[in-house]
């Protein structure tokens, strides 16, 4: 198996690391109540979702 010589350094591993950035999430809009959320969630404002209201469950039977 092979095995380092020498030990990296932290600066060495960090350059090869510049790459790893993160990503902003994807927002969508909530469409009740126009509000952004995040996509597939209930809204956290109405707390709609897919054309219904999650959060009160009498509401949407009437």
């Amino acid at each position: 198996m092979a095995v380092p010589k020498q030990k990296s350094s932290k600066a060495r591993g960090r350059k090869r690391r510049t790459h790893y950035k993160t990503s902003a999430p994807t927002v969508s809009v909530c469409p009740e109540c126009q509000e952004p959320k995040l996509p597939h969630t209930a809204c956290p404002e109405c707390g709609a979702y897919k054309d219904r209201n999650i959060t009160d469950p009498e509401e949407d039977e009437e």
